[in-house]
C-alpha cells in the first residue's frame, strides 16, 4: 500500500504540495490526474525518494521511503524522460539493471523480449522514442517490482504496443498483486485500465474514489420537456452545466442517479436519458466546480 499523509512541500515559498493525502491499495491500478502544475510529478518524486517532504509522511508498505535503499529495490518508475546511459546498448543496460536490482528475472527478460522485439546490440540513444519506451518497460518489468510508478508512460508507443504492454501490467497486478500508480494526460487510457482515481489540484487531493463510484456521482442527462426546462427543477438539482440543442437539454448533474430520476419524473419529461460520462468529462466538471477555467472547452 502507498500512503501519503499531510504532505507539504514548498519551493521558494510556493507550496507544490499542501496537506496532500493519498492512499493506493495494494494490487490496484490507481490513476493520478490533474492539470499542469497541480503537483503530480512532485508527489511521484516523493514516492521515489528523490524529494523529501517538509512535513507529513510518505510510506509504502508501512515503511518510510526516504533513504530506504531496501524498499527502493521494490519500487520502480518509468517517466516520459526515462534516463539511460547514452553509449550503452540494450544488452549492456540489461546487465546494469541485473547488477543493481536483486529481483531481476532473466527468464522474464527473455520472455518479454519476444513481445518487445528490439535488437539488443543497438545503442539505446539511436532508438526512436517509442522503442526507448519499450526497452524501459522490458527492463523495469523484469525487475519484478512490487510498486510500479508510471508518469506519462505510453507516450510515443503505437496503439498495438500500448495494448500489449498494458496487458502485461494488468497480468502482473492480477498474479503478483503489484501496485501501479499511473499519471497521464490521456484520460481515455486511464479509464481503460484504472480501478481507482485521484484528482489533484493546487497541491491538494480534491477527490479520491474507485472509478465506478466517481462516475456514479455525476450524471449526464439528455432531457426533453413540453416547454422550457422547469425552473423549479433547476433549483432542486445540483446542475454543473446546462446546454440546449434544438429541443434537447443536456444537463450535467451532481448526485445519485435514482434520486435525480425521481426528482425529474415529477415534471413529466418527454425524454429522460442518462448517458455514461467519460473520465475526461468527470475531470472537467469536478475541477470546474473549484473554479478551474474550462470556458474554452466544448464537451
Amino acid at each position: 500500500m502507498i500512503k501519503a499523509q499531510g504532505i507539504r512541500k514548498s519551493f521558494d515559498g510556493f507550496f507544490a504540495l499542501d496537506d496532500f493525502c493519498m492512499t493506493v491499495q495494494k494490487g490496484s491500478i490507481y490513476g493520478l490526474i490533474g492539470p499542469n502544475g497541480a503537483g503530480k510529478t512532485t508527489i511521484i518524486n516523493h514516492l521515489m525518494g528523490v524529494l523529501r517532504q517538509d512535513s507529513g509522511t510518505v510510506k509504502i508498505d508501512g515503511e518510510d521511503v526516504w533513504e530506504n535503499a531496501e524498499l527502493k529495490q521494490r519500487i520502480l518508475c518509468i517517466n516520459d524522460d526515462w534516463y539511460f546511459f547514452g553509449s550503452y546498448t540494450v544488452k549492456e543496460t540489461a546487465r546494469l539493471y541485473e547488477s543493481i536490482y536483486k529481483n531481476f528475472n532473466r527468464e522474464r527478460y527473455e520472455k518479454l523480449g519476444q513481445i518487445l522485439n528490439i535488437e539488443e546490440n543497438r545503442q539505446i540513444r539511436r532508438l526512436s522514442k517509442g522503442m526507448k519506451k519499450q526497452v524501459a518497460f522490458r527492463l523495469v518489468l523484469s525487475c519484478m517490482p512490487e510498486v510500479l510508478i508510471l508518469d506519462e508512460p505510453l507516450d510515443g508507443l503505437d496503439p498495438v504496443m500500448r495494448k500489449q504492454i498494458m496487458n502485461v501490467i494488468i497480468s502482473d497486478v492480477a498474479e503478483r498483486q503489484m501496485t501501479v500508480l499511473v499519471s497521464s494526460h490521456n484520460l481515455r487510457e486511464l479509464e481503460d485500465i484504472c480501478d481507482h482515481v485521484g484528482i489533484i489540484h493546487n497541491g491538494k487531493m480534491v477527490i479520491e474514489k474507485p472509478l465506478d463510484d466517481l462516475k456514479g456521482n455525476i450524471q449526464k442527462l439528455q432531457l426533453v420537456f413540453k416547454g422550457d426546462f422547469p425552473s423549479e427543477l433547476k433549483e432542486q438539482l445540483d446542475i454543473l452545466h446546462l446546454s440546449k440543442t434544438g429541443s434537447v437539454y443536456t444537463a450535467i448533474v451532481k448526485g445519485e442517479s435514482e434520486k435525480i430520476k425521481e426528482m425529474t419524473a415529477k415534471f413529466s419529461p418527454i425524454v429522460f436519458d442518462n448517458v455514461s460520462l467519460t473520465l475526461e468529462e468527470v475531470f472537467i466538471y469536478e475541477l470546474g466546480g473549484l473554479g478551474y477555467d474550462f470556458k474554452h472547452i466544448i464537451v
